[in-house]
């Protein structure tokens, strides 16, 4: 049985839940992430969208393209700035949240590091994680994934 989480934006006025067991959790290190984190590396966590509700708040959203090209809209609070997550055209049935904004991140631990080609060059990777110099599809980096149903992503977009 999975657990219900919380979170929200810093200022507070936006609330989320999601109660489902999150499919994946990875490091990114492309660019976007790293200009959006203002730091080395940003965090994704794949949700499915059924397991994800919004408790407080409206986000504001906007579109841009991912370095892979996928069209991606960015949710966050129009007051803070926080981003919360991201919808992938290309992953339909899932979100990318921004897993530092749950109330507790303590159990959190990525399965994978992606876009390394474009890491810091002074971030190590552990030899035991799986790496991936671009942005491979999803089964490829986390196939326990596809036990659970995830459909396959759309090609093209």
């Amino acid at each position: 049985m999975s657990i219900r989480r919380e979170g929200g934006c810093l200022c507070g006025k936006l609330r989320y839940a999601i109660s489902g067991d999150p499919l994946a959790t990875v490091a990114c290190h492309c660019t976007d992430c790293q200009v959006q984190s203002g730091s080395a590396f940003g965090m994704t966590m794949v949700v499915k969208r059924e397991d994800f509700e919004w408790l407080r708040g409206e986000p504001k959203r906007f579109a841009m393209r991912a370095d892979s090209g996928t069209a991606k809209d960015c949710l966050f609070c129009g007051d803070c700035g926080t981003r919360i997550l991201n919808e992938l055209s290309r992953l339909p049935v899932t979100f990318n949240l921004k897993p530092g904004t749950l109330d507790d991140t303590s159990w959190l631990q990525p399965v994978a590091h992606v876009w390394v080609s474009r890491k810091q060059p002074w971030v190590p990777i552990p030899d035991s994680m799986r790496r991936f110099d671009e942005n491979p599809e999803f089964r490829a980096v986390a196939p326990e994934a596809a036990e659970r149903g995830l459909p396959r992503e759309r090609s093209g977009s």
